[in-house]
C-alpha cells in the first residue's frame, strides 16, 4: 500500500490515505457555524485529502466544550454545515462529521480565553457518567439510566442530521476524556446500572450508539475515535481497546481512529513524532478492523512508510493541515505522486 493508493469502506473510495482529523476552532455562535468555519475547511478541501473530519460537533447544546464549539442539535445548526460540505464536494472531497459530547470536560470559555464558565457567564451544568470532577472542575451530574439512553438517541438524531446536510461519513468521539470515554474508562465509570461496572456495560453507550445508526444508515461509512490507553494506571488500556474495536466492528463499525489520552488530568504520556501509531498497528491487528494513525504525523515520507509498512490503513494530520492546508498535495509532489488539485492554485507546485 501506498499513501495516495484509494481505500474503500462500505462501499464508498476514498481517493487517498492521508485524512484531515478533526481540530476545534472555538468559532461558533449559539451552536451555528459562520464564515470562518467555511474559509477554514474551504482551504483544506482545495487541499487534495482523501476526507475531512470536520471538527467536534455536538449533539445537544450542553454536550459543547466551549460556549463556542458548534452543534448539530436541530435544523438550525445543521443547516449552516450545508455550504461548507456543498463547496468539499465541489472540490472532489470526501467530507465526514464528528459527533460528539464532552461530558464533564463541557462548558468552557474558547480556547485560551478562560477556564470553566459557569451559569452566569452563559455556560451550563456540565453531565457524566459520574458525579466526580475533572481536576478542579465543577462537579456534574451524574446521568440516570433514562437519560443515557436520550444522550444515545441525540447522537442517533444527530448522524440523521449529518446524512441529511450531505455528510459522506460519521465519526463517533469516544475518546480524549468526553461523554463516551468518561462511561468507557474505569477512572471514570463508577456506576453500577447496566452502563456500568464490567468492560460490556461500560461500552454499551458507544457500541449501542453505533448500532442504532447502522440500523438507520446501512451504507453510510461509520467512524469511531478512541483513547487506545488512558496512560494512567488502572484506566482504559490497550486490551481493552481492542475488544472494543471487535465489539463495534460486529455492529457495523468500518473504521477505528486511534489516538490516545485525555480521560484523567494525570497522564504518563510522553509525547513524540508517531508515538500513537503502534496502538493503532495493534488494534488493526488483533480487532482485524481499518484504523487511522494519528499525533505528530508531520512528514510526507514518515508518513508514507505508515501505510506501505501495514502499521495503519490511514494517516491523520492535524497540526501540520494547520499550517499548511495543502498538506497532502505537498506530500503527493515530495513523493513523486500526481495528484488532483484545484486548477486556481496548481501554479503553486513545487519546483522540480
Amino acid at each position: 500500500m501506498h499513501l495516495f493508493d484509494p481505500i474503500t469502506l462500505r462501499g464508498m473510495e476514498f481517493k487517498n490515505r492521508i485524512w484531515i482529523a478533526p481540530m476545534c476552532m472555538y468559532s461558533a455562535e449559539d451552536g451555528v457555524i459562520g464564515e470562518w468555519h467555511r474559509a477554514h475547511i474551504g482551504a483544506l478541501a482545495t487541499g487534495g485529502t482523501g476526507l475531512i473530519i470536520a471538527e467536534a460537533t455536538a449533539v445537544t447544546p450542553a454536550g459543547r466544550i466551549s460556549l463556542n464549539c458548534p452543534g448539530i442539535w436541530d435544523d438550525v445548526t445543521a443547516n449552516a454545515w450545508r455550504p461548507v460540505v456543498d463547496f468539499a464536494h465541489e472540490m472532489n472531497t470526501k467530507i465526514a462529521l464528528q459527533l460528539a459530547h464532552a461530558g464533564r470536560k463541557a462548558s468552557k470559555f474558547a480556547d485560551g480565553m478562560g477556564g470553566h464558565a459557569y451559569e452566569a457567564d452563559g455556560g451550563w451544568q456540565t453531565v457524566s457518567s459520574t458525579d466526580q470532577p475533572y481536576g478542579d472542575f465543577p462537579a456534574p451530574r451524574r446521568l440516570s439510566t433514562e437519560e443515557v439512553f436520550e444522550h444515545i438517541a441525540a447522537f442517533v438524531s444527530a448522524a440523521d442530521r449529518a446524512v441529511a446536510v450531505g455528510f459522506d461519513a460519521v465519526e463517533l468521539h469516544a475518546a480524549h476524556g468526553y461523554l463516551m470515554h468518561q462511561f468507557l474508562s474505569p477512572l471514570i465509570n463508577d456506576r453500577d446500572d447496566q452502563f456500568g461496572g464490567s468492560l460490556e456495560n461500560r461500552m454499551r453507550f458507544v457500541v449501542e450508539t453505533a448500532r442504532q445508526i447502522r440500523e438507520n444508515h446501512p451504507s453510510l461509512p461509520l467512524l469511531v475515535r478512541i483513547s487506545a490507553t488512558d496512560w494512567a494506571e488502572g484506566g482504559w488500556d490497550l486490551d481493552s481497546s481492542v475488544a472494543l474495536a471487535i465489539a463495534l466492528k460486529a455492529v457495523g463499525v468500518d473504521f477505528i481512529d486511534v489516538s490516545t489520552a485525555g480521560a484523567v488530568p494525570v497522564q504518563n504520556v510522553v509525547a513524540t513524532p508517531h508515538f500513537q501509531v503502534p496502538f493503532a498497528t495493534a488494534i488493526r491487528e488483533r480487532a482485524e478492523i481499518p484504523t487511522g494513525a494519528v499525533g505528530l504525523i508531520t512528514e510526507s515520507h514518515r508518513a508514507n512508510a505508515v501505510i506501505e509498512n501495514g502499521e495503519a490503513d490511514v494517516v491523520l494530520i492535524a497540526r501540520a493541515a494547520l499550517r499548511n492546508p495543502r498538506w497532502p498535495w505537498q506530500a503527493a509532489q515530495e513523493l513523486g505522486v500526481d495528484i488532483d488539485v484545484p486548477r486556481q492554485i496548481r501554479r503553486g507546485a513545487l519546483p522540480k
